[in-house]
């Protein structure tokens, strides 16, 4: 127990989730890591695009940077309405399903699902590349040192989300620091030189242009940089993590990871402009990636360099913990309208719904295992799921305003309107630009989780109506129950469970099975019977229980005994059979290897074959 409180932290009791609420300042790392690290593959994924325009490729990343900009603002104003209006936490399912209905709100949920577990594949791996492209000779241990990371990152997230903000402020800030230095500096010296500043380490020359620009290769280099905004909507599912004023907290938090990212993104695409920097080829030789040409061409090669890359790759990789923050809180939603198993709405030692995260591992763990631990093949999956679930959040919030109008209701409603318009086109865009590149796997994956979150749904409603009692309690017609003792010899376990049926009922059936493969001969229970049991009894007033003995021709003994037992529930339609099972209890689990396991088979076989009728009462006796 010492070294699990020492991994994870000592258990929480409910009285101290107080404390476990964070502020604006934790709420950046934990909430807008996904986001403000998109910063460093987002403008690369979108000039990657731009390498077989050349240098003239370089000049579209300004209007394209400026479109994502403008979606970017739209999306920060909707989803500051959204903290708003649920200061409760209001994700796309939660929106969606309270104004669009039950189809809509599914369609976000499995988006999400499906987006947070990208999130931290993508993150993860991404991570682990830059550090590759840094040292080469790790690129065969590409997938040990993803699921490595994976690993850290589980133990971080099951320590409670306030460790977790405690642990992740150094490298987020130190993240934001140099890359924001690299900005002010690289810009100082481009207004400087009259927008021609002189690169202390010139990047590598691009090539020549080897094709013209088109439409379909904007939209496809605009689609990529959308990768961008995935996270956004992270604030608003965490609401309830931030200390009261809850939605106060959490829209300062929203305003300063937004203002952030958009100073990242805009000053990246500057200084690719003003320092001619593209992007290289990640398969090629030399490949060097766009954050480091920038930092080498305004800080130069030393130890300000050294530490920027540093924080990249650090940050990089800890950026899928915005999906451990939000993932379990999505799925504690959907269980609460029984589209999930009920087993996610728990919470832990720690105060955390550990199921969501024990899931999310599980499937991140698998999706870097099945791709190889190597972000270009993740990508393309990427985003479709974020920008699908920012449509129906923004469609659910229109309905919202007209449903409750109050003081700029209007004005709100067309906020989010034109948020719907605007990330429900770039859904499309997305959806088509990366089809055939892998977004089908994501297209196919979305009506399966549907499905079987209808499935789930179905089970929970159908088990619902058929336990549902809604005459009062019937209290005629009472009879004790015929009680039912497997007995494979006579000792204390078993005087236990004769002692205990009875307590309850006059009418015992004590069932040996004749077996010439146990320690035990067939004969030896039979040969006690009378000293040992009934004479006792007797003397009590008792009843004499009905011995019976059966057969096992193929030597089995769980068999015989269930066969027994349904029989005589069909036997008795007007009575319960109350089965009482003796089990050995142990101080140790490896010790129950040394002993059959023949009462929880029987066990198991009763609950599987067994009838309304059929009660099994466990009778355990505990090893002194």
């Amino acid at each position: 127990m010492q070294i699990i409180d020492l991994l994870f932290g000592r258990p929480l009791a409910t009285s101290e989730e107080r404390a476990e609420h964070i502020g604006p300042a934790a709420g950046i790392p934990i909430f807008g890591l996904d986001a403000l690290s998109s910063a460093a593959y987002g403008p690369e994924a979108a000039l990657t695009l731009l390498i077989p325009l050349g240098l003239s490729g370089i000049h579209f990343i300004g209007p394209i940077t400026a479109a994502i900009l403008i979606l970017l603002l739209i999306l920060y104003f909707s989803y500051s309405q959204t903290i708003e209006a649920y200061p409760h936490g209001g994700g796309s399912f939660t929106v969606a399903g309270e104004n669009l209905g039950d189809g809509p709100s599914l369609l976000a949920a499995a988006a999400l699902m499906i987006d947070y577990v990208l999130t931290a594949a993508v993150g993860i791996s991404a991570g682990i590349g830059a550090l590759i492209s840094a040292v080469p000779s790790l690129q065969p241990h590409t997938l040990g040192l993803c699921l490595a990371v994976l690993l850290l990152l589980t133990i971080v997230n099951m320590r409670g989300i306030h460790d977790t903000g405690v642990a992740f402020l150094v490298p987020t800030y130190l993240f934001l620091a140099t890359l924001l230095i690299v900005i002010v500096v690289g810009l100082f010296h481009a207004i400087a030189s009259g927008g021609h500043p002189a690169p202390i380490i010139a990047p590598p020359k691009l090539p020549p242009a080897i094709t013209a620009v088109s439409l379909w290769l904007l939209l496809r280099v605009f689609s990529s940089g959308c990768t961008a905004m995935t996270g956004v909507e992270a604030v608003s599912n965490g609401v309830m993590a931030f200390r009261d004023p809850t939605a106060r907290n959490a829209r300062r938090a929203l305003t300063i990871i937004i203002a952030l990212l958009i100073v990242l993104l805009a000053g990246i695409a500057a200084l690719c402009r003003f320092y001619n920097v593209g992007a290289t080829n990640p398969n090629g030789p030399g490949y060097q990636s766009v954050l480091s040409q920038l930092t080498l061409a305004v800080m130069g090669r030393g130890w300000f360099y050294d530490v920027t890359i540093a924080a990249i790759l650090l940050v990089l990789a800890l950026s899928a913990n915005t999906a451990f923050a939000d993932f379990p809180r999505l799925t504690r939603a959907i269980a609460l309208k029984s589209y999930l198993p009920h087993v996610f709405m728990l919470r832990g030692r720690r105060l955390l719904y550990s199921w969501g995260i024990y899931i999310l591992v599980a499937l991140t763990a698998s999706l870097l295992t099945l791709f190889g631990g190597v972000t270009d093949r993740l990508i393309p999956l990427y985003a479709i799921g974020a920008f699908m679930a920012f449509t129906l959040s923004q469609a659910g919030m229109v309905v919202h305003w007209m449903r409750h109008p109050g003081p700029h209701s209007t004005l709100r409603m067309f906020v989010n309107g034109i948020g719907a318009c605007a990330t429900g086109i770039t859904t499309i865009v997305v959806l088509v630009t990366k089809f055939v590149e892998g977004a089908w796997v994501t297209a196919l994956l979305i009506p399966l989780l549907i499905l079987a979150m209808v499935s789930v749904h179905r089970h929970y409603r159908n088990i619902s109506e058929e336990i549902a009692c809604p005459e009062p309690l019937q209290v005629t017609n009472i009879k004790p129950p015929i009680v039912i003792i497997p007995m494979d010899r006579w000792s204390r376990i078993s005087a236990k469970a004769l002692r205990f049926a009875m307590s309850i009922s006059n009418e015992l059936q004590i069932v040996h099975v004749d077996s010439p493969d146990t320690d035990h001969g067939p004969e030896e229970l039979a040969s006690i019977w009378v000293d040992k049991i009934l004479k006792p009894m007797r003397a009590a007033g008792f009843p004499d229980p009905k011995f019976e003995r059966l057969k096992s021709p193929y030597r089995t003994v769980l068999m015989p005994v269930l066969e027994y037992i349904l029989s005589e529930e069909r036997a008795h339609e007007d009575r319960h059979i109350a089965v009482l099972v003796p089990e050995l209890v142990v101080h140790h689990w490896w010790e129950n290897l040394l002993h059959n396991q023949r009462s929880s088979l029987l066990k198991l076989l009763l609950l599987v074959r067994g009838k309304q009728r059929i009660v099994v009462i466990n009778i355990p006796w505990y090893q002194e």
